[in-house]
């Protein structure tokens, strides 16, 4: 419920690792860390202000480990340019979005409800994909920084 609340309020995340990784030091005013603050992420060379709302370089990390890691690569790629299984997740080169228009929060919804078998566009893919993408299932959390990533390598 508050991951969809979050959603509909434009409060995503984008991150770019599958391993749940802890967040790194802080620095700069309450905490935050330099590109929070507005400055360069040294892990993601993105500026924060850059990143949609509510997302952070630490969350695309996250992301990147967790889509690695899960069933994310096997079908999509490890880079997210498609493979067998599942369509690219990026945009250019003739590859199109089929299920949204690239936007964090679509991300977000098209991983929390999946893609059923009569759902998707392009029946030559062996398999729907999964509600929350994989098995054991993605929490909220792991969800949004899921999408950071992928909203990430769209938004260099």
């Amino acid at each position: 419920m508050e991951l969809q609340r979050a959603v509909r309020m434009g409060t995503w995340v984008a991150a770019s690792g599958l391993v749940l990784a802890g967040c790194g030091g802080a620095s700069g005013m309450n905490g935050a860390s330099p590109a929070a603050a507005g400055g360069v992420s040294p892990e993601t060379g993105m500026e924060s202000s850059m990143l949609p709302s509510g997302v952070t370089p630490d969350m695309i990390t996250l992301g990147d480990s967790l889509y690695h890691a899960n069933a994310c690569a096997r079908c999509h790629g490890p880079a997210g340019a498609g493979a067998q299984n599942g369509p690219p997740l990026m945009k250019g080169d003739g590859a199109e979005w089929l299920h949204s228009s690239g936007e964090f929060e679509e991300i977000v919804a098209t991983i929390l409800a999946g893609v059923s078998r009569e759902e998707m566009k392009d029946q030559s893919r062996r398999f729907p994909m999964n509600p929350r993408g994989s098995n054991p299932p993605l929490d909220d959390d792991q969800v949004r920084a899921v999408a950071a990533y992928v909203w990430a390598l769209n938004n260099p």
